[in-house]
């Protein structure tokens, strides 16, 4: 059974396919139409969001033919489109040792940034799932996090109890409402936030 992520992503695609081309029989596209129409629903993303359209433009014509029509030519499948949406390599990244991350998060003196950090290390949290936390997410040591990069609805972490009871008081003394995120910054100034951190100690 597919992700409730890919459903939705499945479903936006071919809801746009059927209104450019609702009236087009399957058959009649060249691949160059299909290229042109993926460079205008995936202009300005990353090379892996246009890979992922692709793929599903590409799964839909391999399912009719797999299904309906043995004889159908899929337009997707040609050198020239395949190597346009090309999935990036794989990059490797560099573990850091605990003593490190220890140092980091010693070395960092506003508390905010300090209580990202920490929930990154000690929950195994991202970026973005830290960022999305509201007070009515925190419970004791259990943190819930709500669309989580997994395509569950929901998943949860648990943190070591001294850094759920900075958390608390960090939530109390910023007088933050229970809906409201505790952490309102961008993603880009998190990330910053991070890199800067591991400036200080030469990582």
């Amino acid at each position: 059974m597919h992700k409730k992520n890919t459903v939705k992503a499945y479903e936006a695609l071919l809801s746009r396919f059927c209104q450019d081309f609702g009236e087009r029989s399957l058959d009649s596209f060249t691949s160059d139409e299909i290229l042109e129409f993926l460079n205008k629903i995936t202009e300005g993303t990353k090379q892996q969001t246009k890979r992922i359209r692709y793929s599903h433009l590409s799964a839909f014509f391999n399912f009719v033919r797999t299904n309906i029509d043995q004889s159908f030519q899929n337009p997707c499948d040609t050198p020239i489109l395949r190597k346009m949406f090309k999935a990036k390599p794989i990059t490797s990244w560099d573990i850091i040792e605990k003593d490190v991350i220890d140092e980091i998060i010693f070395k960092t003196d506003k508390p905010r940034n300090r209580l990202i950090l920490e929930l990154m290390a000690r929950g195994g949290m991202r970026v973005g799932e830290v960022l999305k936390l509201t007070p009515r997410d925190v419970q004791d040591r259990k943190l819930t996090l709500r669309d989580p990069k997994s395509g569950k609805e929901r998943e949860h972490v648990f943190i070591p109890q001294k850094v759920a009871d900075r958390l608390k008081e960090y939530i109390r003394d910023k007088g933050i409402q229970p809906d409201l995120r505790i952490f309102p910054i961008c993603y880009e100034a998190a990330r910053t936030m991070v890199k800067k951190g591991g400036d200080k100690v030469g990582t």
